[in-house]
């Protein structure tokens, strides 16, 4: 499919999303909910790893797991969701089913029926999002699908341009500042730079948005694991905790051969204006 065709597709199917009007509160909360490393396309046997994952399982998870965070932030008082994309939702970004560096993957469709079962399913993860709070989406590029997720983006942005109820962040740089009330966010892949750097990274990059938060945190994503040898999975740092997420991703032949095996789970997380973090969500699978 042509450009051109994708872009007349795109415009065929816009929905209108009239505006929806929600009580303003000081008791508020931010909802993060981040699916990280979903790798759709992904295809792993049970046979040969100990569990199934393809593309299904990932679309079925990635929207059970939206749900269950949305379900477990019931009263707190959401008041916005900081949705959080990319993070190697496709499993490749080339002809060759090969990742951005051609690293060889396993996989069980073809590379644009991916792209389209990413968006059907991140659409769908987003409509559930705004049935709660305005949403505000933000990309971060990965190294399975650095070009092919910053597509992917700008799409689900076209695809929702109508919604007065969202925004989307969708530029290619590697990382990402978010900031709500007294709390900085910052995130990114997590497969570059050294983290004991990333304070003063983050200080340097964002001054202003650093010395009018309190609260700082790092959400970083592509080990898949909530623990490993180098790092404590949520550490505190001076100024800034960072914190690694689970994927909802069952690991390939490459990594059950190699015994990078995880729990596979969605996170979230919530944030009072002026508290900082006060919950961490999990569901499992």
């Amino acid at each position: 499919m042509k450009k051109s065709d994708l872009i007349k597709e795109i415009k065929k199917y816009s929905p209108s999303y009239p505006k929806i009007k929600r009580e303003k509160t000081n008791e508020g909360h931010l909802l993060v909910i981040d699916i990280a490393d979903l790798h759709i396309n992904k295809y792993a046997s049970a046979e040969l790893t100990g569990a199934e994952y393809n593309s299904k399982i990932a679309v079925e998870r990635a929207l059970e797991g939206t749900r269950g965070l949305l379900q477990k932030s019931i009263g707190f008082n959401i008041d916005r969701i900081l949705f959080v994309i990319g993070n190697d939702v496709l499993n490749t970004d080339n002809l060759t089913k090969g990742t951005t560096k051609n690293t060889p993957q396993d996989t069980d469709v073809s590379w644009f029926e991916a792209f389209k079962i990413a968006k059907e399913c991140y659409v769908k993860c987003i409509e559930l999002c705004l049935g709660v709070a305005d949403v505000d989406v933000v990309h971060c590029p990965s190294n399975h699908d650095q070009m092919s997720g910053c597509f992917l983006a700008e799409t689900l942005a076209t695809h929702f341009r109508l919604s007065e109820n969202i925004t989307f962040n969708t530029s290619p740089a590697y990382r990402k500042y978010y900031q709500y009330y007294n709390n900085l966010i910052e995130l990114e892949h997590g497969d570059k730079g050294k983290v004991a750097n990333l304070p003063l990274v983050i200080a340097q990059s964002v001054p202003k948005m650093w010395a009018e938060t309190k609260f700082r945190y790092g959400y970083l994503h592509h080990v898949h694991h909530s623990d490993k040898t180098q790092y404590q999975s949520s550490k505190d740092y001076i100024g800034i905790n960072i914190t690694y997420l689970r994927s909802p991703s069952s690991a390939d032949i490459w990594h059950s051969d190699n015994s990078y095996l995880n729990m596979v789970a969605v996170e979230g997380f919530i944030h009072s204006k002026d508290n900082g973090r006060v919950s961490h969500l999990t569901h499992y699978f």
